[in-house]
């Protein structure tokens, strides 16, 4: 009798099968984008003086606990109202008239016992080893915000726009203007509001 002969698997179809089920896949999956902060580091200075002694008034702490709770200036305080708060310690303006320091374009309450002008002005942040990364970066989100809130204000009563939306145009590479005199006029605005963040050693928890 016979042997019958094992009838063959047609593969090809397979094949077909799997590159559908492939692009399905890469198509529908998402793909989680990793959060940052971007900024951008100031250029070197060659002549620092090793000990900078900074005005208590000069100086806006802002204190990050465990349970990601906000300690501001001593005081508890929403993540909501950190922008604000950053932007009138900037803004303050605290240094009277006709001494080196005051601020002629500031417009906030000038209060003697707040920040002289906006180069004066130091931010300094401490974070507890455990605070949450979310709000570590919620938190110098908020603070970056108001530095840009302030940049764009004095930018466009300058030149007439905003430092935000020229500095995104030329970093993409969508400005058609004379790029090095937009450069020069984006340097003059960071020379009048200087991003000055500090950011202390994070304190370990129960200290």
């Amino acid at each position: 009798m016979a042997r019958r002969a094992t009838p063959e698997v047609n593969a090809g179809s397979m094949a077909d099968i799997a590159f559908l089920l492939l692009i399905f896949f890469l198509v529908t999956t998402t793909i989680e984008k990793d959060k940052g902060i971007a900024r951008q580091l100031p250029p070197p200075q060659e002549d620092v003086p090793e000990d900078v002694i900074i005005k208590e008034k000069n100086l806006f702490i802002v204190n990050v606990n465990r349970n990601d709770q906000l300690l501001v200036e001593e005081e508890l305080m929403d993540l909501k109202d950190l922008r604000q708060a950053a932007i009138e310690f900037i803004d303050n303006g605290g240094a009277p008239a006709g001494t080196p320091e005051h601020c002629n374009f500031c417009q906030g309450a000038r209060l003697p016992d707040s920040s002289d002008n906006p180069d004066k002005a130091v931010i300094s942040v401490q974070n507890d080893r455990l605070t949450s990364y979310k709000m570590y970066i919620a938190v110098q989100n908020e603070l970056v915000a108001a530095y840009n809130f302030l940049r764009d204000r004095e930018s466009q009563r300058l030149y007439g726009w905003k430092f935000t939306e020229r500095k995104k145009a030329i970093d993409e590479g969508n400005f058609n203007g004379d790029i090095e005199k937009a450069e020069e006029q984006l340097q003059n605005i960071q020379k009048l509001i200087p991003l000055k963040l500090s950011e202390a050693e994070p304190k370990k928890s129960g200290e």
